[in-house]
């Protein structure tokens, strides 16, 4: 993470008394700016989990970020810095190296898969490649791809079109604030698991996904939906957050129910199991995974309070 730079001085100049009013109310107001990113408001949610003497603060990321959301507040900052073990869904260093390998194995279009793009419709080939373009990537190198890593991929484009960054992620800020203070960093997953997950759908199913997400970009709903996720997460705001995960659990269509269903709830069992693992083993750790997995049916901090772990919500 690259760090904000102070501006270098410069020398006053003489102002009338009518400039010397419009720079002091300037002046306040990036002062107070400046104070408001200082505080460092809550943001996402964040759990303190306990068994025996053991204590865990579990935090929900957002996968994608700006500047202005950093430095998180103080506590979990000050968690992060004085705790043995960060764990994450997947540590970015981990995605880095490993991203090849996985989407080698899980990730591209066999040749001889019963349904490819050039199998599709002309218009459909057309509506997608003019997506890929709009999201910046280039349509002849994206249909290597199968179709639910593709629609996962302009999804996110969409958050980079409005203006948020995958480097500038809770999780890269977490991990270096912990690296830079001797912190070990771990993941909960791999690549591997992760991307065969989005492998999961059945042929059919997987072209009908795509299409949903197409629809629902071109509808521009997609941007919308951004917009009132990162506002919900930014502000911790607890009823959005639980209104957003109401609508997923009860989105009928084949990408909802597979978000629901196989990213979120099934995963939730394995991000439990492993968390309880950490905190059963260290005396002071901090688990942040995505903030959908925190919340609404079968999430994992229900999952560890049916496991014997004392849950507390701080926000």
């Amino acid at each position: 993470m690259h760090s904000v730079q102070p501006l270098p001085a410069r020398p006053l100049r003489a102002l009338s008394p009518s400039r010397w009013w419009r720079a002091f109310v300037a002046l306040a107001v990036l002062l107070w700016l400046g104070a408001s990113d200082a505080m460092a408001v809550e943001r996402g949610a964040l759990f303190r989990l306990t068994l025996d003497s053991h204590a865990m603060y579990l935090f929900g990321t957002l996968h994608v970020g700006t500047p202005a959301f950093y430095p998180l507040e103080e506590r979990i900052t000050g968690a992060v810095q004085g705790a043995s073990t960060l764990a994450l869904e997947i540590d970015p260093e981990q995605a880095r190296t490993g991203m090849q390998g996985a989407l080698r194995t899980h990730g591209l279009l066999p040749p001889d898969a019963p349904t490819t793009y050039a199998s599709l419709p002309p218009a459909q080939r057309e509506r997608l490649a003019r997506l890929l373009r709009q999201g910046g990537f280039d349509p002849t190198a994206m249909l290597a791809f199968k179709p639910v890593l593709l629609a996962t991929m302009l999804t996110m484009s969409e958050y980079t079109r409005l203006g948020y960054r995958a480097d500038l992620s809770s999780e890269a800020w977490l991990a270096q604030t912990a690296r830079d203070n001797g912190v070990r960093v771990t993941s909960l997953e791999s690549l591997d698991e992760q991307l065969s997950a989005l492998d999961r759908l059945p042929e059919p199913a997987r072209w009908r996904f795509l299409d949903e997400m197409m629809d629902t970009i071109e509808a521009g709903a997609q941007g919308g939906e951004a917009q009132e996720i990162v506002r919900a997460w930014s502000t911790a705001d607890r009823a959005a957050l639980d209104r957003i995960a109401a609508r997923c659990e009860a989105d009928p269509s084949v990408s909802g129910r597979f978000l629901s269903r196989v990213l979120l709830q099934e995963r939730n069992v394995t991000l439990a199991a492993r968390l309880l693992q950490l905190l059963r083993s260290e005396e002071r750790t901090v688990g942040a995974i995505g903030t959908l997995h925190l919340i609404g049916t079968g999430s994992v901090p229900a999952l560890l309070e049916q496991g014997g772990v004392r849950v507390e919500r701080i926000y």
